[in-house]
């Protein structure tokens, strides 16, 4: 407090006043500290910042540990973005319906999981006899044995010390599927499913494997039993209710004839290109693989050669998706599918079965080259 009363006042007084007294000035200090502090007392508060406003996060909201036979996870809403650690765990049904940040599994044993979309990596470490549905950016498996996952990737899968995997396109729903993929910023047409890097391969043996084209994945991941809290979010697996698509991925195919058909940007993008699946599938054609890049002026020259005159400004608009199908004579049947369902979107389709093939190797090298595959 010495500062307030270091300097004298410098204003003069009409009349000489008489010397002050050692009490006085006791007096008046003492009451000076007593304004001084009164004012004090009535500061306002210390500001306040938005992370001072922030709920209290406890660690274990976010986090499933040390759990045997019973049904567990959390329900749409309880991550919001948040990391996720599921550990020791054994004969367990876990559910996560909420977009999350990151997940790590670690030394769980024959569970059944199912993990909503997730921005970041899921990371699988020393587990055994697991079934799973993942969707994220980054998979990996570290010193696991026997699993088989359901799986959206937007990147190369990795497996490293591993043995006995198996992968199957993802095929899942729930209500707030579709905007839990948009919270964790993944694209329903980048999953690389079946594009798996073994980290650590053996000379003679296989460590990874596809499943069957045919299988069901409520058979090795079942729906909420109703006993549970999940109950009442409705699940399905059905091909055609799946957000995701699905695709036929690195799988032998049925024909050499494939045709590329691409969307450009638009207001009904990802409702057309779903529309054509549907419809494509409907007439016996097969979906390989998909894809959703963003496209440079010089990246429209190289992909789409002699076609490319017109299509430069349309790539402007955002993201381009594209779909390679399959079949006896789908080149023609997309042609004819275009003109009657699709004249008001901007869209690009092999003109002939001669070139399909050159269309479908320029576009996808491309988009796998842009995603760093």
């Amino acid at each position: 407090m010495g500062c307030w009363f270091s300097k004298k006042s410098k204003r003069k007084s009409p009349e000489k006043e008489p010397p002050t007294t050692v009490e006085e000035t006791t007096n008046s200090s003492s009451n000076a500290n007593n304004v001084a502090l009164s004012s004090s007392a009535t500061e306002d508060p210390p500001k306040q910042y938005s992370w001072d406003k922030r709920d209290k996060v406890d660690p274990k909201d976010f986090m499933l540990t040390g759990l045997k036979d019973v049904t567990v996870g959390r329900l749409p809403g309880k991550l919001n973005g948040q990391q996720f650690v599921i550990q020791d765990c054994e004969g367990c049904n876990i559910f996560v319906f909420d977009h999350s940040a990151t997940i790590t599994i670690d030394d769980c044993t024959n569970c059944r999981v199912v993990l909503g979309p997730v921005k970041g990596s899921v990371f699988f470490r020393d587990c055994k006899d697991i079934k799973c549905v993942v969707a994220c950016q980054q998979f990996r498996t570290r010193d696991c044995k026997k699993m088989e996952v359901f799986l959206c990737c937007a990147t190369q899968p990795i497996i490293e010390s591993s043995t006995g995997m198996k992968f199957g396109c993802y095929q899942y729903y729930y209500p707030e599927l579709a905007f839990h993929f948009k919270d964790a910023g993944l694209s329903i047409f980048n999953n690389n499913w079946s594009n798996v890097h073994d980290f650590t391969p053996v000379s003679g043996e296989t460590n990874w494997s596809l499943l069957p084209e045919d299988t069901a994945v409520l058979d090795h991941v079942p729906s909420p039993d109703l006993e549970s809290e999940f109950k009442s979010v409705r699940v399905s697996a059905e091909a055609s209710r799946s957000i995701v698509p699905l695709t036929k991925g690195g799988r032998r195919k049925d024909s050499e004839e494939s045709c590329l058909f691409v969307f450009f940007a638009g207001d009904y993008t990802t409702a057309n290109a779903r529309k054509l699946i549907d419809e494509a599938i409907g007439r016996g054609f097969v979906l390989i693989q998909t894809k959703e890049v963003t496209m440079r002026p010089e990246d429209v020259s190289r992909v789409f050669q002699n076609n490319a005159e017109g299509l430069t400004e349309w790539i402007t608009k955002g993201p381009v998706t594209a779909l390679e199908l399959n079949g006896e004579g789908v080149v023609e049947a997309c042609k004819g599918i275009a003109s009657e369902m699709f004249s008001a979107a901007k869209v690009f389709v092999s003109d002939s079965k001669s070139t399909s093939s050159r269309d479908v190797d320029n576009f996808f090298n491309f988009a796998d080259m842009q995603m760093g595959l």
